[in-house]
């Protein structure tokens, strides 16, 4: 799987394996907002840089 752009909207089952968390987690973290997402229609969507971000802030959590 590539690396999404900054640009792109992931879906929940993309941000599960880049995660390798499952569902209830990453929605969880959607929830709580520790993640960052949109809802379109009934789809929910991840922009890619909130992803990094919060992949970024978890590694900067943990070396500190």
């Amino acid at each position: 799987m590539t690396p999404p752009t900054s640009a792109e909207l992931v879906t929940v089952p993309q941000v599960m394996a880049r995660l390798q968390l499952g569902r209830s987690a990453v929605y969880d973290l959607l929830r709580t907002r520790q993640l960052g997402s949109i809802t379109l229609g009934r789809a929910r969507r991840i922009p890619a840089h909130a992803l990094n971000d919060f992949i970024r802030t978890r590694l900067e959590q943990e070396a500190a």
